[in-house]
């Protein structure tokens, strides 16, 4: 139960930093990538924050002998690169650039405009259903 507690006081703390961030705004995301235009560099500083977080992160958690709340660490030991990652990647990257959306920072949106949440939200959903399905039963691990 504590992980599950803990697991949401972490989830609100993300959020209200997308939020501080205004990374819930599409139109701050895509004037990041109108670089010969409006650009606004914020999301730049939300990646070089977000990268800190994380090495400081990986470097204390990885002092504990195991996790605090599990049994042990669980980690993905895949370091190839491959097709379907690599398409994911490009897909991702294609969908965030056309609607300024990526998935965390569209729940954010679902109360205040609930048009853009569904045109977003629902696809995406969609997409991750049928990538599920059409995974070989190996790949569901």
């Amino acid at each position: 139960m504590k992980k599950y507690i803990l697991g949401l006081v972490f989830g609100i703390v993300f959020g209200l930093g997308l939020s501080l961030s205004k990374m819930t705004d599409p139109q701050v995301v895509l004037n990041f990538f109108d670089v010969l235009g409006d650009f606004n560099p914020m999301l730049l500083w939300v990646f070089i924050t977000a990268l800190f977080v994380t090495v400081v992160g990986y470097f204390l958690v990885f002092k504990l002998s195991r996790p605090l709340f599990e049994k042990k660490f669980y980690l993905n030991n895949n370091k190839i690169i491959d097709k379907p990652l690599i398409s994911g990647a490009v897909l991702f990257g294609i969908g965030w650039g056309i609607s300024g959306y990526c998935p965390a920072p569209v729940i954010g949106v679902a109360y205040s405009n609930s048009i853009e949440f569904i045109v977003f939200f629902i696809p995406m959903l969609l997409a991750i259903i049928l990538v599920n399905l059409l995974k070989k039963p190996k790949d569901n691990i």
